[in-house]
């Protein structure tokens, strides 16, 4: 990615071991709360929650090279950090690059933004129930 010194990165994230670090411009609005069954498998938790950065609002700015990527059977992929196993980043099967998707849960400042929606809904953990007004989709986002 280019360097825009003229830009500002107003939000950092890493890793929980602090290997791995980024900063981010501009998040973009929609995020989401991710319930299938591979976010759940690999958070650990009922869901993962993602936000998006356009590729040029994003840089890594340390550790990049610690960085493992997981390719699903359904072309998607997963980076985490080799050192601690945090899950950094998610792209989709056929992404042209254009979009980052960070786990929000790396962040370390505060955001105006939040989750607007609950994707993948029909393979959520069963032990969990979801009790707030954000929209849900079994599938995908509007779907």
């Amino acid at each position: 990615m280019a360097e825009h010194p003229e830009k500002s990165f107003p939000y950092h994230g890493g890793c929980l071991c602090g290997a791995v670090r980024y900063e981010v411009a501009e998040i973009e609005p929609a995020m989401g709360h991710c319930h299938c069954s591979m976010c759940r498998k690999f958070h650990g938790a009922a869901f993962a929650t993602f936000g998006e950065a356009k590729a040029e609002n994003f840089r890594w700015t340390a550790g990049e090279h610690l960085l493992k990527a997981y390719i699903a059977p359904n072309g998607t992929t997963r980076q985490f950090c080799s050192q601690c196993g945090s899950s950094m980043t998610f792209e989709p099967s056929g992404s042209d690059g254009s979009l980052v998707e960070f786990a929000l849960g790396t962040l370390e400042s505060d955001i105006p933004q939040r989750p607007d929606v609950h994707i993948y809904t029909a393979y959520k953990a069963d032990w969990y129930e979801i009790t707030d007004e954000l929209p849900q989709f079994g599938e995908g986002r509007n779907k």
